[in-house]
């Protein structure tokens, strides 16, 4: 009798053990995908935000119509950063870029005064660009507005691919992960379906027959959520050691959305898959168990 418990016993820490492990690779990929789709998102988003805006002055403007114009860039929604470059420090900064001061030549500064503004990543597209160009052209002193259309248009139409494509990738991967996990759950229950089954004979409520099964796979869960969220910070530790450039990925915001989405993705799996089995052994009758 010992030893038959025993057997049971380690037969079910046996099916704990590969229950865990199976989960806490489906896991670990839904984690890996999170993190690559929140990765690009971050990535996109300093890149857009690095899109410089530059306005160029007239050489009459007023000290008045300057001052409307800066105060009008500090309230502006769409601009993160401005500052103001003399035509003085165009000139220093063309003459250290070219090597040659053109205004020895030509006997005067060709260059204009400009602000230079960098944007919030919201309104980096072409669409909120034009109506910014359109606005700023409309104020007093402001001769143009340049910014970089081509590579604008690039960065964005990347970025909606590669959001695409995961996004794709995350719809896949969670209906690969739901039949995974319902069939490794539901194999840990079938080898407890008569006990099932005798606890229903017995007139056990369906409630109290699914708790310790709920209350187990939850565990697993839990177990899985940890192995995969260790996996993938060693993963990127072990990566950003070899490579240090890697180190910008490793943003703490970032990092607790992933490990809190393979968190809450182990608990709701395996609990849905182990209500979802539960709920089908109990409905067989006593025939229909030894078929299956």
């Amino acid at each position: 009798m010992a030893k038959e418990k025993k057997k049971k016993k380690r037969k079910i820490d046996l099916l704990f053990i590969t229950a865990c492990i199976s989960t806490s690779l489906v896991l670990l990929l839904i984690g890996i995908i999170t993190f690559l789709l929140l990765t690009a998102n971050d990535l996109s988003t300093q890149l857009k935000e690095e899109m410089n805006v530059e306005i160029v002055l007239k050489d009459n403007i007023t000290d008045q119509e300057k001052t409307a114009l800066e105060r009008s860039l500090t309230i502006a929604p769409y601009c993160k950063e401005h500052h103001f470059i003399s035509k003085d420090d165009a000139l220093v900064e063309m003459t250290a870029a070219m090597g040659v001061n053109p205004s020895e030549f030509l006997e005067y500064n060709p260059f204009y005064a400009s602000y230079n503004i960098t944007l919030n990543a919201d309104y980096a597209i072409t669409d909120s660009l034009q109506w910014i160009e359109k606005a700023l052209l409309s104020k007093s002193g402001v001769t143009e507005v340049n910014y970089q259309r081509e590579i604008l248009d690039i960065v964005n139409d990347n970025i909606q691919k590669v959001t695409i494509v995961l996004l794709a990738l995350a719809a896949i991967l969670s209906l690969i992960s739901f039949t995974l996990i319902n069939n490794t759950i539901k194999l840990t229950i079938y080898s407890q379906r008569f006990l099932l089954y005798s606890m229903k004979l017995v007139g056990a409520k369906w409630s109290f027959i699914r708790r310790p099964f709920i209350r187990h796979n939850l565990l697993i869960g839990l177990t899985s959520a940890i192995i995969a969220s260790c996996a993938i910070y060693g993963g990127l530790k072990f990566a950003v050691k070899y490579e240090p450039g890697l180190a910008i990925m490793l943003k703490t915001d970032i990092l607790t959305i992933v490990f809190a989405v393979i968190t809450l993705m182990g608990i709701l799996l395996t609990t849905l898959c182990a209500l979802r089995s539960v709920n089908r052994f109990l409905r067989m009758k006593s025939g229909e168990l030894h078929y299956i």
